[in-house]
């Protein structure tokens, strides 16, 4: 069956309506949880106005599920999937699995709960999981950084006392309030409630020319390159024929600014704020990253051999090349660099590397890496010449009088 095509939910907004849908679309990018009180809260009542234009937004162009009330608004996303690039910096994999054990527990104790009994209750449910459960340092950390998660996202809140005890091995007594709606808004699926939802059922279950237009453009909000070598055949073609119109409507919805290259897509966005990891930006590791670029990609008078081309425009890199990159420009620059971070090369070209790789510019292939080709969009050019430590030898020698010697000695 056909699907129609969309028509511009924004086309029947003045220009000031507009900007504002865009604004408060790119919050829920950021956000999906906005509620009083969080990063952003204040933007809740303007969601709530626009509410109708952003759902009907959402669901037409990424079909991702918006629900508004006066109290939170919860955008449904679809999640990045297996990238492990994507995740909370303070959640380690016990501590995700601890926040799903303790929504779990939380969905049968009411509106308040004491932190001992909820502790309790959320180790029986890791046990009953199958999980081990050591009351170590390591394991009371990682159930601690589970719930102050919880606490920034505004599910829980501490009435009296805090989480923050029960690292140590008798801790303190604390009062916690559960507020439910926002719990229950985490735990439904995207999919979970009628209405709206019929009209993503049906385009998800339609393999048309919709759910293609979804998949690309989840990719393009969401990921900051997008190679047509990495998408499948038909996502592919639809991008190469699209990629003008879709590049007019990703800058007006959210305002994300994109730029098209033979290799695929790179979309940014100017205000950086839905920038997770800034680049280029400051220290040594991001500056090292910076300036090695250019050599990486540079596959002349690496070897005897002729250079690789590959059908994706990735560069093939080895971790001896990239090592070798990393020791030249500490060798290079050295009054440019942090002491503590050059002082184990081997350590900071692994730090270059999981730069890389969260900034998509990496993925690995046996012991080395493949560089995207969107590595070549940086050039850059460092602020002084290469000045190695100068030799002993080239020291000029000290001049055989003193400023304080009689004239006539001179």
């Amino acid at each position: 069956m056909a699907v129609k095509s969309r028509p511009d939910v924004l086309g029947d907004l003045s220009d000031i309506d507009a900007a504002n849908v865009a604004r408060c679309a790119k919050v829920l990018l950021r956000h999906p949880l906005l509620r009083p009180g969080g990063p952003d809260g204040d933007l809740l009542p303007l969601v709530y106005r626009y509410r109708i234009s952003l759902q009907e937004m959402f669901a037409s162009l990424l079909g991702y599920r918006l629900v508004v009330e006066r109290r939170f608004a919860r955008l449904y996303k679809s999640g990045p999937g297996e990238d492990h690039t994507r995740g909370e910096a303070a959640l380690s994999p016990r501590a995700y699995a601890y926040v799903c054990l303790t929504m779990a527990a939380l969905t049968g104790v009411g509106r308040q709960v004491l932190l001992s009994r909820l502790v309790a209750d959320v180790r029986a449910a890791a046990s009953e999981a199958g999980l081990d459960v050591v009351d170590d340092v390591g394991d009371r950390r990682a159930l601690t950084a589970a719930l102050r998660h919880l606490i920034t996202l505004g599910v829980i809140t501490e009435t009296d006392g805090t989480v923050a005890g029960l690292i140590s091995e008798t801790p303190p007594e604390a009062l916690i309030t559960i507020h439910t709606d926002l719990l229950g808004q985490l735990l439904a699926g995207p999919l979970a409630e009628a209405g709206s939802a019929d009209e993503l059922v049906e385009l998800a279950s339609a393999p048309g020319r919709l759910g293609v237009e979804h998949a690309v453009r989840r990719r393009l909000v969401e990921d900051p390159v997008t190679l047509h070598a990495d998408l499948p055949p038909d996502q592919a073609e639809w991008l190469l024929r699209n990629q003008r119109r879709e590049s007019v409507v990703l800058e007006r919805c959210f305002g994300l600014v994109t730029e098209i290259r033979a290799e695929g897509v790179a979309v940014t966005d100017p205000e950086e704020y839905l920038t997770d990891v800034v680049f280029p930006s400051t220290g040594t590791v991001a500056r090292i990253t910076l300036l090695a670029l250019p050599e990486l990609v540079d596959q002349t008078d690496v070897s005897d051999e002729e250079p690789e081309y590959r059908p994706d425009g990735r560069i093939p890199v080895s971790q001896e090349r990239l090592l070798e990159v990393c020791r030249n420009l500490v060798e290079d620059y050295p009054a440019a660099w942090s002491r503590q971070a050059t002082d184990d090369v081997a350590a900071l070209a692994e730090d270059v590397t999981d730069l890389l790789v969260r900034l998509t510019l990496a993925v690995p292939e046996g012991d080395g890496w493949l560089i995207s080709p969107a590595a070549h969009r940086w050039l850059p050019q460092p602020d002084d010449s290469p000045g190695r430590p100068v030799a002993v030898s080239e020291i000029p020698p000290e001049p055989g009088w003193s400023l304080f010697d009689d004239e006539g000695a001179r």
